[in-house]
């Protein structure tokens, strides 16, 4: 079930007009208790002050610290003012840091934004936690699209060895790869069979981003060498409708389209289970079945020495 926008700027304006309510009711307030507290503070305070030096080197000191909070609080203001403005130039709106309960309820309240959504790209190590595990919580934005393009590492590439070996143990790191790459393969597939238009294709190099666009969002990780996916911070950037050409959504966006454009990405046939290769002009040149035969036969192999 999708919210709908013109709820959403419904319940965004009246909060805006309550807002604005309590600010005028403070101000007012502050105004008409400024006339008491002066005559407080000129003939009941400071008479009792200026007669007794201990409770004037206290107020003195009371006075010196409330000084430097209003000082931090100003500085702290203008700082935040300054990130504002430099996460608005670069079309940053969310960081993921961890996996605690206030980075699952901004990725719930950025998600609820999400609407519409005709086509989803996907630049990825496996796929896995995008579209079979759901630790991202895609599910919705997924199900409600018509296109799918997926790009994944070929998990039997010399890109893939060269990311396990970077990692620590590679065997089992490459199996692991390579099973999660065979479950998102067929969680793709039984999206195709539900009517999605879903192209995927393998590139061979070790990855280098993790990027999900979903619409007006794209969602980016860096793949460190070294280091989980997993592990890394998550930033997500939005479209500035205004300035497209402003913001790292862009860059993002153009990366994912030159990457899918470059000829010599295999796409994958659900059909057959096999990789096509084609020329700069678009025409098919062969085709290789994926996973390779040699894996196949190994795969095979301790299967029929148990029985």
């Amino acid at each position: 079930m999708t919210r709908s926008p013109h709820f959403f700027s419904i319940v965004h304006t009246i909060r805006h007009i309550f807002s604005h309510i309590g600010v005028t009711l403070l101000a007012v307030g502050i105004a008409f208790s400024l006339p008491v507290l002066a005559k407080f503070i000129l003939f009941t305070w400071w008479p009792r002050v200026e007669d007794n030096s201990q409770l004037l080197l206290a107020n003195e000191i009371i006075f010196a610290a409330v000084l430097v909070m209003l000082f931090n609080l100003f500085l702290s203001a203008r700082q935040g003012r300054l990130s504002h403005r430099l996460n608005r130039l670069v079309s940053l709106v969310h960081v993921r840091g961890g996996n605690n309960w206030l980075a699952r309820w901004y990725d719930r309240k950025l998600l609820n934004r999400i609407t519409g959504t005709r086509d989803v790209s996907v630049m990825s190590v496996t796929g896995y936690d995008t579209f079979v595990s759901e630790r991202r919580k895609l599910s919705q934005v997924i199900d409600h699209s018509y296109e799918l393009r997926v790009m994944l590492m070929n998990p039997y590439g010399t890109g893939a060895m060269r990311r396990v070996q970077s990692l620590g143990d590679p065997a089992p790191l490459l199996e692991t790869y390579r099973e999660e790459t065979a479950a998102t393969i067929e969680r793709l597939a039984a999206l195709a069979d539900a009517g999605k238009q879903v192209t995927l294709k393998f590139y061979e190099d070790p990855p280098f981003w993790n990027l999900i666009i979903t619409g007006e969002y794209v969602w980016v990780q860096y793949c460190h060498d070294g280091h989980e996916l997993k592990d890394q911070p998550e930033y997500v950037f939005a479209l500035l409708r205004d300035k497209p050409t402003q913001g790292l959504f862009s860059a993002f966006y153009v990366h994912f389209l030159n990457q899918w454009s470059a000829p010599h990405h295999p796409e994958y046939d659900f059909a057959t289970r096999q990789l096509i290769y084609r020329n700069e002009q678009g025409n098919e040149v062969k085709r290789l079945p994926f996973p390779p035969r040699a894996e196949r036969s190994e795969r095979r192999a301790p299967v029929m020495l148990a029985g």
